[in-house]
């Protein structure tokens, strides 16, 4: 069943509360190692949402810059209190793209993600389910990406 918006979620300790307007551009589950370090698990689910599409309810988070895979970096945003990521922004969409971490949701079931991706180095362990799109490494989103969003990509970068 297709997810209702809003959606809200927060951190552990509900000082930090946001509210998703409106349906993530995209759901990746990364496998990468990046991905399984940064998390302390199997892999990060992230949905990519417009920030200006991602409300902040309660709190404000804490900006942590953090070194990634590509060298550009990445900035978590965290609670100042119990620490959890909520969500990032990656250098190359800057802060006009929020990769909310989807467990931080209040319904995390709502997003299952979109795309599998960096299959190549995920848990031996992890069964990927049949029907969702898997990559070794990157995709092309031109063909994966449903056209509202690219749609909505375009406007974004547009407007930057």
């Amino acid at each position: 069943m297709p997810a209702t918006f809003p959606l809200d979620g927060g951190c552990d300790c509900r000082a930090i509360r946001y509210r998703m307007t409106a349906a993530p551009l995209f759901v990746h589950c990364c496998h990468c190692r990046w991905c399984q370090r940064e998390s302390g698990s199997a892999f990060a689910l992230n949905a990519m949402i417009e920030t200006d599409r991602l409300e902040r309810l309660a709190g404000t988070p804490e900006l942590v810059d953090t070194p990634s895979a590509s060298g550009r970096g990445q900035k978590f945003l965290r609670c100042p209190t119990c620490r959890i990521a909520v969500w990032s922004h990656y250098a190359g969409a800057g802060t006009a793209v929020a990769f909310v971490r989807v467990g931080t949701l209040d319904d995390p079931d709502a997003l299952p993600p979109d795309v599998h991706i960096f299959t190549s180095s995920k848990q031996p362990w992890v069964v990927l389910p049949a029907g969702t799109p898997a990559f070794a490494e990157y995709y092309d989103r031109d063909t994966i990406w449903p056209a509202a969003s690219l749609e909505r990509r375009r406007v974004l970068l547009a407007r930057r």
